[in-house]
Formats: C-alpha cells, sequence, structure tokens
C-alpha cells in the first residue's frame, strides 16, 4: 500500500496532465468543453479514476456526454502515455473516465431548496392573521374567581 500523501500527489498530478493534454494536446472537437474535476487513485497506485465534466456550447446548450465519453476512450491510450512521461512513476496507472455527477445533483437540490422556500413562504402567508383554535394560553390555570 502506498503512502496516502503521495496517493493524493499523484492524483493531482494525473489530473493536471490529463487535462493540459486535452486542452493542449489531443485535437477531437468533442473534447474542447471537456473539464476535469478530480481524479482519484487506489491505494495501490495502480488505477486511476478520472472525473469529468462536459459544458455546452453555449449557456443554452446541452453538452454531449456520449461524443465526450466516446472521445476520451479513443484517447485514453494516448493520455496514459502522457501520464507515465509526466510522472515518472513505475507502474503507470490504468485511466478509467467517469462522467462528474456533482453539478447535476448540486442543481437537483438547489431545485428541491427553492421548492421549500416556495412552501415555507406559503405557509408563512397563510399564517398571517390566523387565530389559535383555542385559547390564547392553554397552560394558564384558571384562577379561583374564573372557576365554575
Amino acid at each position: 500500500m502506498a503512502d496516502p500523501a503521495r496517493a493524493r500527489r499523484l492524483s493531482k498530478r494525473i489530473s493536471q496532465i490529463v487535462a493540459s493534454a486535452i486542452e493542449h494536446e489531443i485535437k477531437d472537437p468533442r473534447l474542447s468543453y471537456v473539464t476535469i474535476t478530480d481524479t482519484k487513485v487506489t491505494a495501490d497506485l495502480h488505477d486511476a479514476t478520472v472525473y469529468y465534466t462536459v459544458l455546452g456550447e453555449k449557456l443554452d446548450s446541452v453538452p454531449d456526454f456520449a461524443g465526450a465519453a466516446a472521445a476520451l476512450e479513443s484517447a485514453r491510450g494516448v493520455l496514459r502515455s502522457k501520464v507515465g512521461q509526466g510522472t515518472g512513476v513505475r507502474f503507470t496507472p490504468t485511466l478509467t473516465f467517469v462522467a462528474d455527477t456533482v453539478q447535476d445533483t448540486a442543481r437537483h437540490i438547489e431545485d428541491l431548496l427553492a421548492k421549500a422556500r416556495e412552501a415555507d413562504a406559503e405557509v408563512a402567508r397563510r399564517a398571517t392573521g390566523a387565530q389559535h383554535a383555542g385559547e390564547s394560553d392553554p397552560y394558564r390555570a384558571p384562577r379561583e374567581d374564573e372557576e365554575d
């Protein structure tokens, strides 16, 4: 087992190498909007999982996840060679590319929070001017002069 600090340093270096290679050396147009978000390396330093996200060409366009995945798959060997040259480790880790879903999950959570805020605002709107169903202080003990 490798030192966890070494695995973190290696994963960070792999992210940098892969991102730089995608940006400057690989001429596939399907990779022009791919961003490397994170890399995780196994404890034995033999496998690396590279997380990526794909942005749309324009703000309202749908990203091409299938095209980016196919382009990364076809460039896997070249990228692994670049990682081997750039890291200098004895065994170059195998690369696995996984689409990062953090942005989609964050967007979904933001939508849920917006719905919860709307529901809270509706409850607060209905509560204005409302009165208690019973007495104003149900725990008040009756005084002797108020008893039946």
